[in-house]
C-alpha cells in the first residue's frame, strides 16, 4: 500500500472511531509500527490529526464544545480519581469556587472538610451541594444548553461580590505555550474572574486535554496547579517546566 493510500485509510478510520490506537492501525493496515508512526507524524504536521499517547485522535475544532451528557460519559474512572484528590485540597472553613463541569461535579461527594462555603456557576452542582448539606451560593445569569453553566454579565457581576481561598476550574485544553483554553468567550471570562478572585487555583482535568487548544485563553500554565490522572509523555517535560502538577495516582507529586 502506498503511503498516500495508507494515510487516507488512517483518516477514514479516525472519521469513524475519533480515536485509534497505534497497534490497531498496525494490524488493520498490515504495516510496521515505525511506518505508522511516520504516517501519524506527517498527518499531524499537515494538521489532519493529533497524535496522543499510544495512538491518534481527530483534531477538535477550536470553538467546538461537547454537551454535558457527552462529557459525563467520557473518562469516568479518571475523573473520579482526580475529583477525590481535588476534594482533599479543601480545608475546614474554606470558601471555594467550584466551576461548572463534570469533573468538578464528581468532587462534591468527596468533600469531607467542615464548614465549607461554595460558590458555583453550575445549577446541577448547587443541587448536589444542597443535598449534601454544604452551604452554596449559585451565580445567576444565562444558562448554557450545552454545559448547563450560568455565564454572562449577570454571572460576572455576581461573582465579583466574593473572594475565595481556592478556585477549582475546568478546562478544554492544556498546552505548554497556549496555556489553559476553553471554547466559549463568556465562560472563559467567568473562569478568569474566579481565578483572579482566588488565593490559589487548581485546574482539574483528565489527561485527554493535554496539547489540546480551544478558542479562548483562560490564563498561563504557571498561574495554576494542575490536578490530573497522568501527563502524556509527549508533553510531560514541557508541562512540568511551566507549572506544578498533582497526579491522582501519586499525590506526592506536587
Amino acid at each position: 500500500m502506498l503511503a498516500e493510500e495508507r494515510q487516507q485509510s488512517i483518516l477514514k478510520i479516525l472519521a469513524d472511531t475519533h480515536v485509534v490506537k497505534l497497534q490497531e492501525l498496525v494490524q488493520m493496515l498490515d504495516a510496521s509500527e515505525s511506518t505508522i508512526r511516520r504516517d501519524l507524524q506527517e498527518l499531524e504536521n499537515r494538521h489532519l490529526l493529533r497524535r496522543i499517547h499510544g495512538g491518534a485522535s481527530l483534531l477538535n475544532k477550536l470553538n467546538e464544545e461537547p454537551d454535558m451528557d457527552t462529557k459525563t460519559l467520557k473518562n469516568v474512572h479518571q475523573k473520579k480519581k482526580i475529583a477525590r484528590l481535588a476534594a482533599s485540597k479543601i480545608k475546614d472553613n474554606d470558601c471555594i469556587y467550584l466551576d461548572a463541569g463534570t469533573t468538578t461535579l464528581e468532587m462534591i461527594p468527596f468533600i469531607k472538610a467542615k464548614d465549607v462555603t461554595v460558590v458555583t456557576n453550575g445549577p446541577i452542582h448547587g443541587d448536589l451541594l444542597a443535598h449534601n448539606h454544604i452551604l452554596c451560593y449559585l451565580l445567576g445569569g444565562m444558562m448554557k444548553s450545552t454545559t448547563k453553566a450560568t455565564v454572562g454579565s449577570i454571572a460576572l457581576q455576581n461573582i465579583r461580590d466574593f473572594r475565595f481561598d481556592t478556585a477549582f476550574i475546568g478546562t478544554n485544553g492544556i498546552h505548554p505555550s497556549a496555556g489553559f483554553t476553553t471554547p466559549d468567550p463568556e465562560e472563559a471570562a467567568l473562569k478568569r474572574c474566579a481565578h483572579a478572585l482566588a488565593d490559589q487555583t487548581f485546574v482539574i482535568s483528565d489527561s485527554s486535554k493535554f496539547t489540546e487548544v480551544s478558542f479562548c485563553k483562560l490564563f498561563d500554565l504557571n498561574e495554576a496547579i494542575i490536578i490530573t490522572d497522568e501527563i502524556p509523555e509527549s508533553c510531560r517535560s514541557l508541562i512540568l517546566e511551566r507549572t506544578s502538577v498533582c497526579i491522582a495516582d501519586d499525590p506526592a507529586i506536587l
